[in-house]
């Protein structure tokens, strides 16, 4: 496991030697991606809040934590994150792209490690991790998160 400095050099690295968008229309794309209040996060959302649970949203869960949760249940400890298929390397729909293969390849696992590495935190804290690809179906994505609710109940 690398060490928080190694993480850090490895990150700044990357960002300094981010790659040009391959054509214009991939740049306008990748610029018009949402970090948070994506579709899924807000269809999700609106079901919990429907079925009477409040959460902060975009928050980290612990304050010695930088990684931000979509949603989080601070009383029940419960994090959530929605992910995104391309971002985070999904099983099904995750796409390596050609133009600057290497830098995006290293980047989507860079960002697996990042969220192995914040599960593995929040786990040991006592939190429940619930994990959630954009494309779940968001009924059964917030069944899901109701029954880690109702675990810590």
């Amino acid at each position: 496991m690398r060490s928080h400095s190694q993480t850090s050099d490895r990150s700044m690295a990357r960002s300094q030697l981010r790659p040009s968008a391959s054509a214009p229309p991939v740049r306008q794309r990748m610029q018009a991606t949402l970090r948070r209040d994506t579709p899924a996060e807000l269809k999700i959302r609106s079901l919990l809040h429907r079925r009477g649970y409040r959460f902060r949203v975009d928050v980290r869960p612990l304050k010695s934590q930088k990684s931000r949760a979509d949603i989080v249940l601070k009383r029940f400890r419960v994090a959530v994150y929605v992910d995104g298929c391309f971002w985070h390397g999904c099983p099904l729909h995750a796409t390596w792209p050609r133009a600057n293969g290497t830098w995006w390849r290293e980047k989507i696992e860079s960002n697996r490690d990042r969220d192995a590495r914040a599960n593995a935190v929040l786990i040991a804290s006592g939190w429940v991790v619930v994990r959630i690809w954009e494309h779940e179906d968001p009924i059964s994505a917030s069944e899901r998160i109701v029954a880690a609710v109702r675990s810590r109940t």
